[in-house]
């Protein structure tokens, strides 16, 4: 049995045939991950919504063509990364400007995430570092998988299995991005530690 692909705002679909089983779980899958990613970017519900309908709207048209991918998680990530800059920039806002708004959106829920996991290495330095605006200038100017990763992972908690899902990578290369993330944060911030041995999670 075939279902059709999700209704745009004006109740038609897109495309219109009807599509395989293998897309429906592909979205029950990955829709809550790209939903609360593309609210921690946009800082706003409906914006986010509008941006993961347009994926799996462009997912549907280009099915044949994801399926054929030798990464398909990984080719609808960036599909999916393409579509919230737009909407970033159909808003009025900058894409360069996207991390910022993450964290913007994302302090309450990473602060404590991202500080309860240096506060072993960072004891000495962590009145310092809660209070520290740099933290979050640093996290802005990670490159795009750090970013990504330190996102998944941190302000939205999921694990490595997760984020490696997600994303199309590998739950080591996911350990290594965040691993790199947190050193050249460190780094950075001019603290002179060791991250030590990346989680299993």
């Amino acid at each position: 049995m075939t279902e059709q692909p999700p209704a745009d705002s004006a109740g038609t679909r897109e495309p219109s045939q009807v599509m395989p089983h293998a897309y429906w779980a592909f979205l029950a899958l990955n829709h809550k991950p790209y939903l609360e990613y593309a609210r921690v970017l946009l800082g706003d519900e409906k914006e986010a919504a509008s941006a993961v309908h347009a994926t799996f709207v462009h997912l549907a048209a280009i099915w044949a063509h994801l399926t054929a991918q030798p990464n398909m998680a990984a080719y609808a990530w960036a599909q999916h990364k393409l579509l919230v800059a737009d909407e970033l920039i159909i808003s009025g806002r900058e894409p360069a400007a996207s991390a910022t708004m993450a964290f913007d959106r994302a302090t309450r829920a990473a602060t404590s995430a991202v500080l309860r996991d240096f506060r072993e290495q960072f004891r000495a330095q962590m009145d310092e570092l809660e209070h520290s605006i740099g933290l979050y200038a640093a996290m802005d100017r990670l490159p795009e998988r750090q970013f990504d990763v330190m996102v998944l992972c941190y302000a939205l908690k999921y694990t490595t299995k997760q984020t490696a899902d997600t994303m199309g990578i590998t739950p080591a290369t996911v350990r290594t991005l965040r691993c790199s993330a947190r050193r050249r944060i460190a780094k950075e911030m001019g603290l002179d530690i060791e991250l030590g041995i990346e989680d299993e999670e």
